[in-house]
């Protein structure tokens, strides 16, 4: 379909809004999407930009959190229906969702896990946990691999499992890093079997007592996590060849909060670790020149795929 003038220019301001948004509190993610050829980071900053308004409104709530959030999720719904929206944030997903032939499943399942927050304050097992990040985890890697592309002859479908996994693996990074402003909104995602069994209890979380039995817990869900990334791993190589830099990235930015976390000596009950910026411009810049190489590897390969299928 032909868009006015005025309408491309509102795209267009609604895609920069998204990327301001992810700039400013997404600083890893936003830096890894630099890797990305320029056509597709506006994609990633407007799943990223719709995703940080929702947690907002359940994170940061006002003075009636559920209205707030409903009316947002029914607007997202209504806009992605008619195929645009007069806000920024909503107009650029509602773009993204139809160039990409997103399933409108994925957003269905996501603003549930985030409607879900609002009255679940903790998870049994880590099963129950799982669950959980079906919709607050999982479809945001579904959502961002139609994005990212797969490598020629590998279906979408075989990308997926591994996308899932991703996606988990950097949501429990983010619950172990904040452990600490988490209980103070009086949610735990740390499973509560695990916490027994180390004999941590939510009391212990919110008067901010860290001790040995408390690193100990947090040990053992750093190797959980660090085992989701390995699950994750082999998906890369499944990627379009143009993304696989952003991917690596990503995980080696976020993978080094499990670090710090270690470094810290599990202490994230009163603090918030962070990668420093030396750290996170070190990990871009190694993996800058490969995704160079990439994209003009590709651009270069384009008219040879082009001439083998003939005119």
């Amino acid at each position: 379909m032909t868009r006015s003038p005025d309408r491309e220019q509102q795209l267009a301001a609604a895609y920069a809004r998204c990327a301001a948004i992810a700039a400013e509190h997404g600083r890893s993610y936003h830096l890894a999407t630099r890797l990305l050829p320029a056509d597709r980071r506006p994609a990633v900053h407007a799943l990223y930009a719709a995703a940080r308004t929702a947690d907002d409104l359940v994170d940061q709530p006002g003075p009636d959190p559920a209205a707030d959030l409903a009316a947002w999720s029914t607007a997202v719904l209504t806009d992605l229906e008619k195929g645009w929206s007069d806000d920024p944030v909503r107009l650029a997903l509602v773009d993204t969702y139809r160039r990409y032939d997103i399933a409108v499943e994925h957003l269905v399942d996501f603003l549930a896990a985030m409607t879900s927050d609002l009255e679940v304050t903790g998870y049994a097992t880590m099963d129950a946990l799982d669950r959980y990040m079906w919709g607050s985890a999982a479809v945001i890697g579904l959502q961002v691999l139609p994005v990212l592309g797969t490598a020629r002859g590998v279906p979408r479908a075989e990308a997926e499992p591994y996308a899932i996994a991703l996606g988990e693996a950097f949501q429990l990074t983010n619950f172990l890093r904040d452990v600490g402003e988490d209980i103070d909104r009086g949610r735990v995602y740390l499973p509560a079997d695990r916490m027994a069994a180390h004999g941590v209890t939510r009391e212990q979380l919110a008067q901010k007592r860290h001790d040995a039995r408390f690193a100990d817990l947090m040990r053992e869900m750093v190797a959980a996590v660090r085992r989701r990334y390995d699950d994750a791993a082999p998906g890369t190589a499944l990627l379009a060849r143009e993304s696989r830099d952003c991917v690596r990235a990503a995980t080696a930015l976020y993978g080094g909060i499990l670090r710090e976390i270690e470094r810290a000596d599990y202490r994230v009950l009163d603090r918030r670790v962070s990668v420093s910026r030396p750290r996170r411009l070190a990990v871009f810049a190694r993996r800058l020149t490969a995704a160079q190489l990439a994209r003009v590897s590709v651009t270069m390969a384009k008219p040879n795929r082009r001439s083998s299928t003939g005119a």
